[in-house]
């Protein structure tokens, strides 16, 4: 029977790559309390372990898969890209290259110091960093490097080595860095800190306590407006405004019987019924001396919640309490802003300041959704047709240009097909900001791309390298492991300190920064924990998608500098 599962797998590799993605996404999310190895470290096992029978597949399977996953990395980091680099995101996308240089730098030192050639500095980069992307740029590098191909395989075949030896502390050291030593190196309290950013920049609870709340509920009840009451002969926009701070909206209005169309200017009148939607509190508090009626007809009012990603230059850099009072929030109501390529939760209080390409989740009456459509953006409901004419022409175009060899003092400079992909990705991601009809990516084909197009490329370079894997380590040395600690370790040590003395960022949001800069989603969610706060998410966004970009490209790098 093994003989037979053997021999299927040599001779149809396209089962043995399902058979590692199989494997290699049970491992990932298989938790040791908190902590899981993810699924591309479970796949690498899994396509190092399967390999060991010694499987042939065609390296044109891993190049079409690893593109593919770079365009939808691109995609998803382009708006934050662009912004950092173009606008208020300048310092932290400047941050950014300052930390990853430090990453390369802490590499390059190891590989000089320990004498490593090119695959064991990449696989060490890709590890060290957790940016298993990186791996694709440098087995281009090599391939490309004048190497033979007796000496390029050699080189290759170490790199699952080192990233596998490195990629454990990778993750856990940079989380147990940020959200434990990152305090104490600022010399702060980061609960306290993210309380008072909240209070003094976001204009948080003390400012507005029912802000929040206000965006976030809905709840809709009918009344019967009583001789004599205090909204009669008032207009409608005044009678919300009644209110004083807090969201109620008159939806609907019944009159002698009838239903009658209205506008914020529409004067109410003894007996007139009215359908109030707001905070359930402020209906009952606020109305609750009112004539409370039963009135389905009149509360029939068809609602919608739309996520809607934002494209309008005016609505750029405004803050969330200036949102709320214009005309084209009337009768919205907020669940949520998701902001950048890993969908971000950002805090939902009144300083918060709103960024072209933010996604925001907003509830009301189908009408008042559609106006705020209009003017906003684009209502980015769910699809599931992808625009491959797009997406084909991009990565074409892409690769086209990245292919381009460009000879400096007799060594071939590349971005490589797949760099290209990358760039071509964050163009078109950030295209769609100001165009949101062009390029429908939807987002179950962004997670394929992205998940299964990185795991395809990792479980095919599992599988090539099983059968050296075991001699790669006792080359590697345990080394490796220490070299590891100090390429991850320096970096994260330092950048608080450049973050707080060097770029001024308030410390509420620097751990967030150096967690983006370094592609760590998982250390930021840690020092979200250990602040009780979603702030240190607002410093996430631009350094993850510049960090993202240069950390890929890293592994091209390290390999020109070794080479």
């Amino acid at each position: 029977m093994w003989d037979y599962i053997t021999e299927t797998l040599r001779a149809n590799p396209a089962l043995a790559i399902f058979f590692t993605l199989a494997v290699g996404y049970w491992i990932g999310t298989r938790k040791l309390g908190s902590f899981s190895l993810g699924a591309v470290t479970g796949t690498l096992l899994a396509g190092v372990i399967i390999g060991q029978i010694g499987i042939d597949i065609s390296a044109q399977v891993k190049s079409i898969f690893f593109i593919m996953f770079l365009f939808a990395v691109g995609f998803g980091v382009g708006p934050q890209f662009v912004r950092g680099i173009a606008t208020d995101g300048a310092p932290q996308a400047l941050f950014a290259v300052v930390i990853c240089a430090l990453c390369l730098l802490g590499v390059y030192i190891a590989a000089i110091v320990s004498g490593y050639g090119p695959g064991l500095a990449a696989g060490l980069i890709a590890g060290s960093q957790t940016i298993s992307a990186s791996i694709g740029l440098a087995t281009d590098a090599i391939n490309t490097s004048g190497l033979t191909p007796e000496e390029a395989k050699a080189q290759l075949d170490l790199i699952p080595v080192a990233y596998a030896v490195t990629y454990l502390f990778g993750t856990i050291g940079t989380g147990w860095i940020l959200a434990f030593l990152g305090p104490k190196l600022l010399g702060t309290d980061i609960a306290a800190a993210c309380a008072r950013y909240e209070r003094e920049v976001l204009g948080g609870a003390k400012k507005d306590s029912n802000f929040t709340s206000a965006w976030r509920a809905r709840e809709m009840r009918a009344y019967r407006i009583r001789e004599g009451g205090a909204a009669v002969g008032k207009k409608i926009a005044a009678a919300e405004a009644m209110a004083k701070g807090e969201r109620i909206f008159v939806e609907r209005l019944r009159r002698g019987g009838e239903l009658v169309q209205t506008t914020p200017d529409t004067m109410l009148m003894a007996g007139d019924v009215v359908a109030v939607a707001g905070r359930r509190e402020v209906l009952v508090n606020l109305l609750g001396q009112g004539e409370e009626v039963e009135d389905r007809e009149l509360l029939d009012v068809p609602v919608e919640a739309v996520d809607v990603l934002i494209t309008a230059k005016e609505l750029d850099g405004v803050e969330l309490g200036t949102l709320a009072t214009d005309p084209m929030s009337r009768g919205l109501y907020l669940n949520s802003i998701r902001r950048g390529a890993m969908s971000v939760n950002i805090p939902l209080l009144p300083g918060t300041k709103l960024n072209r390409g933010d996604i925001l989740r907003v509830v009301g009456a189908k009408a008042q959704v559609q106006r705020f459509v209009e003017r906003a953006g684009f209502a980015d409901r769910p699809q599931t047709i992808t625009d491959m004419v797009l997406v084909g022409l991009a990565i074409l175009i892409g690769g086209l240009i990245g292919a381009y060899v460009l000879p400096i003092g007799g060594v071939p400079i590349t971005l490589s097909t797949s760099g290209g992909a990358l760039i071509a990705g964050i163009f078109v991601g950030w295209l769609r900001t100001v165009k949101p009809w062009i390029g429908n990516v939807p987002q179950p084909t962004l997670w394929f791309m992205n998940s299964v197009g990185l795991n395809v490329f990792i479980a095919v370079v599992g599988i090539s390298s099983g059968p050296t894997f075991v001699a790669g380590l006792q080359q590697a040395g345990f080394g490796i492991f220490f070299w590891g600690l100090f390429a991850t370790g320096m970096p994260m040590i330092l950048a608080p300190l450049i973050g707080k003395y060097l770029f001024r960022f308030d410390d509420a949001i620097n751990l967030g920064c150096c967690g983006g800069a370094r592609t760590s989603t998982a250390s930021v969610a840690m020092v979200g924990e250990v602040a009780k706060s979603d702030v240190p998410m607002l410093g996430y966004t631009v350094p993850y998608a510049v960090g993202n970009t240069l950390l890929t490209l890293w592994g091209l790098v390290i390999v020109l500098l070794l080479v």
